[in-house]
């Protein structure tokens, strides 16, 4: 495994990482939970993330009752709110009062005394920046969060809490949780180069694109078992599997062949050859997954088979 300094903090992760998003808690049992992050651990794994909104709770609860095995010290348990969790207009973004009873909540479902990330799920446009900002703050000197982050902020909006936090001396935000994978380059043109300047690591998730990048709907097939064959998990695939990128993602397996990488390895170590990217977030069902994408950990990819990777997805200038 490879270890990564989540932006410019002092905190390490492991350049793969194991998240939660429709697998623990909701498609996958309680009992296979706990094996796969034993068997992550024991691949070295260290990071492993969640949300209070994933199953609305049961995955925090899921990964809690894994992590008892393993010294909490040795770990880096990271989780997020904003989303709604029930339909009191309270219980919901980035308010003061919202942060903090959620992270309430969700120390008591993963079963610790603290959590090492605490990540904003979105950004909150009815709510002050400096708000947010303060509540962060203010759990963070209560030992209840030890760093916080966002995810899918704008560049703007990242700026926007660093400055204010400059302003207060208070503790910025290290980290972004963006989609990235080589069909989602956004982050690329601003928010990339905006968190290496502010000093924010990238912890991306869907690098596999939901599995699309793997090769396993080669030829627009549906496994049986697949996300894509699974009507309450793939809400969000449509794009992916569309034949001409399918077609196109056929055409990275024999790359991945000459260095005698899985698509997966090669797709992963694809987001790990950014600098600005501290973790990329996996999400397994099976021990034969797990170990696959573990494997492409520092991984490196020459510049010629950048190059030719970067030919069959560029990135848009605009």
């Amino acid at each position: 495994m490879e270890y990564r300094n989540l932006g410019t903090s002092g905190l390490k992760v492991s350049s793969v990482s194991v998240g939660s998003w429709l697998t623990f808690g909701s498609s996958v049992e309680v009992a296979a939970t706990a094996k796969l992050i034993e068997q992550a651990y024991e691949l070295g794994v260290t990071f492993f993330d969640t949300a209070d909104v994933y199953a609305r709770g049961a995955s925090e609860e899921a990964i809690g009752e894994a992590l008892h095995g393993i010294p909490r010290q040795y770990v880096v348990v990271a989780t997020k709110c904003f989303f709604p969790m029930s339909k009191n207009p309270n219980d919901q973004g980035l308010s003061r009062k919202h942060i903090v009873e959620s992270v309430e909540a969700s120390l008591r479902r993963l079963g610790t005394d603290y959590i090492d990330l605490h990540q904003c799920h979105r950004a909150d446009t009815a709510t002050p920046m400096e708000e947010t900002v303060r509540a962060y703050e203010d759990l963070i000197r209560q030992g209840k969060v030890l760093y916080w982050g966002v995810s899918e902020w704008h560049s703007a909006q990242i700026v926007d809490a660093c400055r204010i936090a400059d302003r207060r001396n208070a503790y910025a935000p290290i980290s972004n949780q963006p989609q990235y994978n080589l069909l989602r380059r956004g982050i690329e043109r601003e928010v990339l180069p905006v968190c290496e300047r502010e000093g924010l690591g990238q912890v991306v998730f869907s690098p596999l694109a939901q599995g699309a990048l793997t090769g396993k709907y080669s030829g627009g097939s549906t496994p049986t078992g697949s996300r894509a064959a699974d009507a309450e998990r793939n809400v969000f695939m449509d794009a992916y599997l569309k034949p001409e990128v399918l077609a196109r993602v056929d055409a990275l397996a024999p790359i991945a062949q000459e260095l005698d990488l899985s698509m997966a390895q090669l797709a992963l170590a694809w987001c790990l050859r950014q600098p600005g990217v501290s973790s990329t977030i996996v999400g397994v069902t099976k021990e034969s997954q797990l170990r696959d994408n573990v494997a492409a950990a520092g991984v490196t990819l020459p510049d010629d088979v950048l190059q030719k990777v970067d030919d069959l997805f560029p990135a848009r200038r605009r």
